[in-house]
């Protein structure tokens, strides 16, 4: 059975390695490694919901989901110092490189969590995510179902190739969820959901 970057316990030797987040007023090296999303570089659909999302709120819970290595959540954290970040993944050894990440970049406000740790009344009043499409649509579905509703809104970066536009359609129809695209460039779709 291969490996896959949502397997909570990667089985790949550990392959650490460094990778650069440069985004208008964010610069941070951080730490990735084999078995986690995107490791050898930022994926450039996450680089474009960093930069083409609106910012943040400056206070409040913030949610990172699916944080992989960590560059949404440090990217947030940073841009807004007075908010708690909540990084939020299945697989251990993203939960450790984001913690190790931010503790790096100086990110104070990030709390790293797998799901079923964060506190079921915490609200978000954002959350950002390149969620896991490959986990596949019954898992991916209800990884949407249980996270959106506690969200204000919902920023999500998906591939077009990968189904952005039928989960966009599946939001809308099946969930009631008010869905806007914000931006269509290089292959991804960033949306805007409101529950």
């Amino acid at each position: 059975m291969p490996a896959h970057y949502f397997d909570p316990v990667p089985r790949v030797a550990s392959d650490r390695r460094t990778v650069e987040l440069a985004l208008p007023g964010v610069a941070a090296v951080l730490y990735t490694d084999r078995g986690v999303f995107s490791a050898e570089r930022i994926d450039p659909g996450t680089k474009l919901l960093l930069l083409e999302a609106p910012a943040p709120p400056p206070g409040g819970d913030l949610l990172d989901l699916g944080c992989g290595y960590g560059p949404i959540a440090v990217a947030l954290a940073l841009r807004a110092p007075a908010a708690r970040v909540w990084a939020v993944d299945v697989n251990e050894r993203a939960l450790d490189l984001t913690r190790a990440n931010a503790a790096a970049a100086g990110a104070a406000n990030v709390t790293v969590a797998a799901p079923d740790v964060v506190p079921g009344q915490v609200r978000f009043a954002a959350c950002y995510s390149n969620p896991p499409i490959r986990v596949g649509k019954p898992a991916l579905h209800a990884m949407l179902q249980a996270w959106v509703p506690r969200s204000a809104i919902a920023y999500l970066v998906v591939n077009r190739n990968l189904g952005s536009d039928s989960l966009a359609s599946w939001m809308a129809d099946q969930n009631g969820w008010r869905v806007e695209r914000l931006v269509s460039r290089m292959g991804y779709r960033v949306l805007a959901v409101t529950p």
